[in-house]
């Protein structure tokens, strides 16, 4: 978690990685299962920027990764 700045907002390969890109994950999970914890509530819902702009606050990430703990 101290990767994470303490504010702001997160994509989604920022989360989950990206290793054509050398992202880390932050929680290890591929894009479907992400993405069905969304719709189940079991993640935080996602702000939509723009019409193909999906981010998370980093806020919600910090306190997912807190409870899960």
């Amino acid at each position: 978690m101290n990767q994470l700045p303490e504010t702001g907002f997160l994509r989604l390969s920022q989360i989950i990685g990206d290793a054509k890109r050398g992202i880390p994950p932050i929680i290890p999970v591929c894009r479907a299962s992400f993405w069905y914890g969304v719709k189940s509530g079991k993640y935080p819902k996602p702000i939509k920027l723009g019409a193909r702009t999906t981010v998370w606050r980093v806020e919600d990430i910090r306190k997912l990764i807190a409870e899960a703990c």
